[in-house]
Formats: structure tokens, sequence, C-alpha cells
């Protein structure tokens, strides 16, 4: 492969090998027997309640984020939750989150905000599942003794995410000077690309906004909790399907615990789909409560089919139904990321 091919599809390139290390750190030392007798033996009719709860924590999810948009403008629930939709299914197949540029391009297309400004709800919102995310580890860190790497991997990503929501704050209320610091710092490229990077920091700034009432803080509080329930629950409900709570007696903490460390894999930037990724840190979480190898990687298979498939494939009927190809879908992620 020429090296201005690799340079270009560098992202894709190191999603695809970091999928590729989890899938093999989490295919060692498995036991192929236990793994296929863990498939034969669940109970399939149980994925119902366990894909109503995904689809349910989708809509809510559009549900919050119309209220993040809404100081800027009001837009349809059914137009976000289809850019929800195909959000997701683009981050099947792109790494690094890049799937959120599909989304905003095509929140843009149904609304009238520059698709910067919604990236930049898009930003606020991450930080608030990360910030959530630091809430049930505070709760799963008082009811289970993690170890070591897990409580400094939840020091690390509290800093992470004060540290840049503060910088957004700090850009936010200094809008001049941030301004100013960018024209500095993109001075030496060519004139259109140095106005145009100018013009969007410009409009992402505009969707840093505050709620538009204390109700709306409320709201979005608690919708955020509602999110988090509805993956618990999937998790929950997904253990009855292989019984592992009568098999390896596992208490309610187990569900959090395993939440808890699998969506890392989701909040974090990583590979395509979170192929690997949540694969292996769903076998992890299990391990700490005695599940073997193999029947927890045959869990986390079936699991993480039921987040991404359904919801793969409405993503492309969206895009079939607006007549919207993934190729120019692709130009216009691109178009943004540059």
């Amino acid at each position: 492969m020429p090296l201005k091919k690799i340079t270009k599809n560098w992202k894709i390139i190191a999603g695809t090998l970091l999928s590729l290390l989890f899938i093999f750190l989490a295919f060692r030392k498995v036991d192929f027997s236990q793994m296929g007798k863990a498939f034969a033996n669940a109970n399939y009719w149980l994925l119902a309640p366990v894909l109503a709860v995904i689809f349910l924590s989708l809509l809510l999810r559009a549900w919050r984020w119309q209220y993040l948009l809404a100081p800027i403008q009001t837009v349809p629930l059914n137009a976000l939750f289809s850019s929800l939709a195909i959000g997701y299914m683009a981050n099947t197949f792109l790494p690094a989150h890049l799937g959120e540029f599909a989304r905003a391009c095509h929140a843009r297309d149904k609304s009238t905000i520059p698709a910067s400004a919604i990236f930049a709800t898009i930003v606020i919102e991450r930080l608030i599942d990360v910030f959530s995310l630091l809430m049930l580890m505070g709760l799963a860190l008082a009811v289970f003794s993690f170890p070591d790497w897990v409580r400094k991997s939840g020091v690390i990503m509290f800093f992470l995410v004060a540290g840049l929501f503060v910088l957004l704050l700090l850009m936010k209320k200094n809008r001049s000077r941030t301004l100013a610091v960018c024209k500095r710092l993109t001075a030496f490229l060519p004139g259109a690309i140095s106005k145009k990077t100018n013009e969007l920091v410009d409009q992402f700034l505009n969707g840093i906004v505050g709620l538009k009432s204390a109700a709306h803080y409320l709201v979005v509080g608690m919708l955020s909790i509602a999110i988090w329930v509805c993956y618990g629950l999937s998790f929950q409900l997904l253990f009855y399907a292989f019984d592992f709570v009568r098999l390896y007696h596992l208490p309610w903490t187990a569900a959090l615990v395993a939440l808890v460390i699998t969506i890392i894999s989701v909040v974090v930037p990583s590979s395509p789909g979170y192929v690997g990724t949540y694969h292996f840190l769903c076998q992890v979480s299990l391990g700490f409560f005695a599940v073997p190898k193999g029947p927890a990687l045959s869990y986390a298979f079936v699991l993480h089919a039921c987040n991404i498939f359904p919801v793969f494939f409405l993503g492309l009927f969206i895009l079939s139904r607006e007549k919207i190809s993934l190729s120019s879908l692709a130009r216009e992620q691109h178009d943004l990321d540059h």
C-alpha cells in the first residue's frame, strides 16, 4: 500500500489493528466447548426485552439531544432519532467515533444549524456520558472491590473529562482570544483552509451554550439516568437468557460492574464497531464473578450483536428511505473532519 494511502487511512488501520489485538486477547485460553455450550443453551426468546430496552435507550438519547440543541434551534425528535441511528450505523465500520461526524451532517440537513455547532453538542453529550459513567463507577466501587487498574482508569478518565470540560468553558468565555489563537495556529496554512478552519471553530463555539431553563438541566439529568438504567437492564436481562444468575450465582452488582467496565469500549474512541475491545472488557468483567472465559465471551458476542446489528440495519433503512448513499455520507464526514 502506498505511503500516501496509508497516511490517509491511518485511523481505519489503527482501529483495525486495535480490534485484532483485543480479539486475540479475548480468545486466548478460551475453552471452545464451553463457549459452544453457552451459545446452545441460551434462551434467545429473552433477547426481545433486551432489544426493547436498547431501542428505548436510543429514543431517550434523541430526546436528551433535543434539549441540548434547543437553545440553538428546536429540531424534531424523529429527525434526531434518525441522525442518531445513522451515526451509530456509521460507527460500526468507522474507528474513533467518526460516525459522529455523519450524525452531525445528517442533523444539519434536518435543521439550519451548522454541522460544527451540532458537533459541539455531541461533544457535550459525550462529556455527560463519561461523567455518568464515572458516577456509576463510584457506585460500583462502593459495592465491589475492583483491581487497581480499574480504579486508576477511573481517576485518569475523571481528570481528562474535567480538563476537557474546563477547556470548553474557557474557550467559550474567552471567545475572541480563542479565535485569535486559532488564527495564529493556522497562519501557516493556505488562505482558504485557514479561513475554513477558523469558521468551523467559530461555529463550534456557537454550539457550546447553556440549556434554555433550569428545569431543562433536571430533565437532561433524569434522561441520562434513564439511559444508563436501560443499559444496565440489557446486561441483567441477558444474564437470565444465558442462565448466568443460577449457574454462577451472580449478584445484582454483576450487571453494574460489567456495565461500567464494558462501556469504556464505547465511550472511549476505539476500534470500528467496538469489535474486540467490547468483547474483551465484557469477558474480563464477568471473570470477576468467576464466569469462565468461554461462556463470558459467548455472552459478550450476543450482547454486542444486540447493540450493533438492529441499529445498523435501522440506519441503513433510514438512509434508503431518505435516498442518502453511504458514499455521500462519507464525503460529508470527510469534509467536516477536514
